[in-house]
């Protein structure tokens, strides 16, 4: 793992009315780590990620990505460096098969009578598709399937390979295991880690620290807009983060 982040966010604060949403936090990623970010509701944590992911702009802070600052507007901005949110709805067609979905809205074309027209190559998008699904091992035989009739797990998998066809970096996955039965868990961890093995970083939201603590290298806390805590996964336990989230003594300093 290299020493630089991928992604660090500086003093980040924002603001609803009189809400404090954020309060100057700090939120790293490196390259190929997966970090879980916790706290209780209204902590800030989806906030913090909608304005990494674009949805919101910061009042105040800095975002810097592989050691250069970048600014995030909207989401086209952090989708181009590589930067995904999947959101619990998947925002999947279900009408749709597997490929179409993969590459809505950034469909692949050839040539047609010499040039003078451009169709879809819907050939490349399967086959490209296909050995997408059979890299990153999703339990999944045929491309061509709707997306409606596969179970919650293996639309939240097309939905992970959707991002993954576009060269993200980093996957913002919110609650990706709460609606889940237990086999399904298991499969979407071990999707978790093989996008590790890969060198892409998950950020992963969840109040089920017991699949945090399975796939996560940190965890970092969060409670009334302010980052509380961080701890090294290997280094603490599942009763010491509750603690941080119940307690919430503040044990960084702002900047």
């Amino acid at each position: 793992m290299s020493d630089a982040p991928l992604v660090e966010m500086r003093n980040i604060s924002k603001t609803f009315g009189a809400v404090k949403a954020l309060q100057n936090v700090n939120f790293e990623v490196m390259p190929a780590e997966i970090v879980g970010l916790v706290g209780d509701n209204a902590a800030g944590k989806s906030t913090l990620m909608k304005i990494l992911s674009g949805a919101y702009v910061a009042d105040q802070g800095e975002i810097w990505m592989n050691g250069n600052k970048v600014h995030i507007s909207n989401p086209v901005d952090s989708r181009n460096l590589g930067i995904e949110m999947l959101y619990q709805n998947f925002a999947l067609a279900g009408n749709i098969n597997i490929y179409q979905n993969i590459y809505l809205g950034r469909e692949l074309t050839r040539n047609y009578l010499g040039g003078l027209f451009k169709i879809l190559d819907k050939k490349m998008m399967a086959d490209r598709s296909y050995e997408l699904i059979s890299r990153l091992k999703i339990d999944v035989h045929r491309v061509t399937k709707r997306v409606k009739e596969l179970s919650g797990g293996q639309q939240q998998s097309v939905a992970i390979a959707r991002v993954i066809a576009f060269n993200a970096q980093l996957i913002i996955m919110d609650e990706p295991t709460a609606n889940l039965g237990i086999k399904e868990v298991g499969r979407l961890l071990d999707l978790i880690r093989r996008l590790k093995d890969q060198g892409i970083s998950v950020i992963f939201i969840s109040h089920r620290l017991d699949d945090i603590f399975s796939v996560g290298d940190r965890v970092i806390v969060l409670k009334r807009g302010k980052r509380i805590g961080m701890r090294q996964t290997k280094e603490t336990t599942e009763k010491e983060v509750v603690r941080l989230i119940v307690g919430g003594e503040q044990e960084e300093e702002d900047s």
